[in-house]
């Protein structure tokens, strides 16, 4: 069984004395979870609630979903929160580049529909089934769309809010699908995870399966080592971002400002790392690209020789140009909000993003 995961995953990130919300789909990842949380939280002083989150994709079998998750629920004596979401409105509007897939429009609705449970039942963490497979296929899949460091990352234990937690990412699909069996646990089939329309299920059921009896039977395992060994390296050189921003980046009502001097003598991997942040401040995140970074540092390094007239338009609406005696990276709309490291003028009014 997986319960010796689950406590030292728990362990680990030092959950104790508190609520869990526990996403269930219904699937036998999520029911695994729930089953295995049953019997470990309470030794921590967890007390459990299950969230269900209706798509409404697969229709009655959607609907069949909420059905079979509320039961489960009751037969085990824990309170049960629905929330029902439409990925499809999410898609509605706006120009195709800036369109979310479904499936990233049904991920930002559940991680909202999430949230919104959590603060409702006033509860610390968030439990999703993510487990080592899973992990692997966002790792290969990045690799073959190409990534850097921070996406080898992957996905994380626990999150940077501290309140999305996975606690079966050590833990392999074979060892989730022994246990279920040797539970005589139920669950859902959802038949679009057959479905290789989808790129993730080419990978899961035909890419990964042949690499690993090709070249390497831990393939999985290895793969979820690389994300693990990169995140750790990824929180020492954020550490190093942090600092160096407060020096080079304000985020202020009107904007992110930027030093106009000194940027040639910024090494290029911290460079880059700069300018990255700063266009995720101005809520470029979905857009940053090799080619953007590589622009906007370029513009940079020309310092007080950048004219004033000179600017450079990016994605969203964004435009980068020389304000008197600093650099000034500006979007329409409302200002984003800024992460912990950045210095924030005396006039910010801008928030904390966690």
């Amino acid at each position: 069984m997986i319960d010796a995961d689950l406590r030292d995953a728990i362990e680990r990130a030092d959950l104790r004395d508190g609520r869990m919300i526990v996403a269930v789909s219904g699937g036998r990842d999520s029911i695994v979870l729930l089953d295995g949380l049953t019997r470990v939280a309470p030794a921590r002083g967890i007390d459990l609630v299950v969230a269900h989150i209706q798509h409404g994709l697969r229709g009655d079998e959607s609907d069949s979903d909420e059905r079979f998750v509320a039961e489960i629920a009751a037969q085990r004596g824990l309170r049960f929160a629905l929330r029902r979401v439409d990925p499809h409105a999410a898609r509605v509007g706006g120009s195709s580049r800036e369109r979310p897939t479904l499936e990233e429009a049904a991920r930002t609705l559940r991680r909202g529909a999430l949230e919104d449970i959590a603060t409702e039942f006033d509860a610390n963490w968030i439990a999703t089934a993510h487990h080592l497979g899973d992990q692997a296929e966002t790792v290969m899949l990045r690799i073959l769309r190409g990534t850097g460091p921070e996406g080898l990352a992957a996905m994380a234990p626990l999150d940077d809010s501290g309140r999305f937690v996975r606690l079966l990412l050590g833990t392999t699909p074979e060892a989730i699908d022994a246990t279920a069996r040797e539970q005589g646990l139920v669950w859902r089939e959802d038949a679009s995870n057959a479905d290789r329309r989808f790129s993730r299920n080419r990978l899961r059921h035909d890419v990964l399966p042949e690499l690993a009896a090709s070249f390497n039977p831990n393939l999985l395992r290895n793969l979820a080592n690389l994300a693990e060994a990169e995140r750790k390296d990824l929180e020492w050189i954020e550490g190093l971002v942090r600092e160096a921003a407060k020096e080079r980046i304000e985020v202020g009502p009107s904007g992110i400002r930027l030093a106009i001097d000194g940027w040639s003598d910024v090494p290029e991997a911290l460079a880059r790392r700069l300018v990255r942040l700063a266009l995720i401040e101005a809520g470029l995140a979905r857009d940053v690209s090799r080619a953007h970074l590589e622009r906007v540092l370029a513009f940079l390094r020309r310092g007080r020789s950048a004219g004033r007239q000179l600017r450079i338009e990016l994605p969203g609406g964004a435009v980068l140009a020389r304000i008197d005696e600093a650099f000034e990276l500006t979007r329409s709309g409302s200002p984003e909000t800024s992460r912990d490291g950045i210095h924030r003028g005396e006039d910010a009014t801008v928030p904390r993003r966690d």
